[in-house]
């Protein structure tokens, strides 16, 4: 449904943690048609990230909650908050007449996922989760060599984002849902919901109450993608790796994020490639010849979801992240989850 025109979006955010700092401000900062008017923060959270307020000068930092929710100006809210908040503040702030976007999982449930993209539809709104994974550089890459058809008809696709940690990632159920969230959402932006799913998920460093292996194999008539983590791998393995019926590409890691020292200061992303050493091979049929091209990677566009918002206020454009898959996800994470409680000591 098409909403009233916003010249410009005047957006608040809830909580200042990396999220806020590193994938949203920057991308936004300098548009015309945005302006960050609050960073919200609980009383009790401010300590964690003091010493970076005073790199945003421009931005009002406020505790108050209803005074966010209660400005006329605000027209967006972006919820960056623990896990449990997000369906409570995304609740909160459409019933207060604010459009909004909710960091992952954007609910626990597809249930409740569906009862809050019901109350943005009751009350005219558009709500959505951010998904900016779908933008990041290698993953944009590898869509343009699937939309490129050299391929052929994809076969087998496989999306590794593998660590090596003695202890895993948490000592509680969580990594599907911070890290799986991203990389199940990827397969099904890029080939749709799938037929099947299948589910191989351990729990190896804290049996039963972990989820640090998973490998989800989702079906697509007679293709195959899978998502899979381990914290056992200790070589470079490849990020993406996709066979066709014409041929196939691999492409390496990037250092992610986690990775990099943390520096106190205002966040200036980067615009400049990954280095030649990070690109994907192409190797495909040009009819009886063999052709193999290398692939740049570029830099992560996680603006676009914000063009996306826009669209979807001002002109009623579909989401680029659409209410249905978000449930399907939600759906194949909890069935994940479940399997990783299986495995007790």
């Amino acid at each position: 449904m098409k909403g009233s025109v916003i010249s410009l979006l005047i957006v608040a955010y809830v909580g200042f943690g990396v999220s806020v700092r590193e994938y949203h401000i920057p991308y936004v900062e300098n548009r015309k048609d945005i302006r960050i008017k609050y960073v919200f923060r609980r009383e009790e959270d401010i300590a964690q990230f003091a010493e970076y307020e005073p790199f945003y000068p421009e931005i009002i930092f406020t505790t108050d909650f209803k005074t966010v929710l209660d400005d006329p100006e605000i027209n967006l809210v972006v919820v960056s908050a623990p896990d449990k908040f997000h369906v409570p503040y995304a609740k909160q702030i459409l019933n207060a007449g604010k459009h909004a976007l909710i960091e992952k999982p954007f609910a626990p449930t597809a249930k409740e996922a569906r009862e809050v993209f019901d109350l943005a539809k009751t009350k005219g709104l558009v709500c959505m989760p951010n998904q900016n994974r779908r933008f990041d550089a290698d993953f944009l890459a590898v869509k343009e060599v699937v939309d490129s058809g050299k391929l052929g008809k994809l076969v087998r696709l496989e999306s590794h984002y593998d660590y090596f940690k003695t202890n895993g990632w948490y000592d509680h159920l969580g990594t599907l849902y911070n890290l799986g969230v991203h990389t199940t959402d990827q397969i099904i932006s890029l080939l749709g919901m799938p037929n099947k799913v299948r589910y191989d998920v351990r729990s190896i460093h804290h049996p039963g109450v972990g989820d640090d292996y998973y490998d989800i194999e989702l079906f697509y008539g007679n293709s195959k993608a899978s998502v899979n983590t381990s914290m056992c791998v200790l070589i470079d393995y490849p990020r993406f790796t996709l066979h066709g019926t014409n041929g196939s590409f691999t492409l390496p890691p990037v250092i992610h994020n986690s990775g990099k020292k943390k520096v106190v200061g205002r966040h200036v992303i980067s615009v400049s490639p990954a280095p030649e050493d990070r690109w994907g091979t192409l190797v495909y049929m040009n009819g009886s010849e063999k052709v193999m091209e290398k692939v740049s990677v570029g830099c992560a566009h996680y603006e676009r979801v914000y063009d996306s918002l826009i669209d979807a206020i001002d002109n009623g454009g579909e989401k680029c992240v659409r209410d249905e898959e978000v449930m399907r996800v939600l759906e194949i994470l909890k069935e994940a989850t479940e399997a990783a409680k299986s495995w007790k000591k």
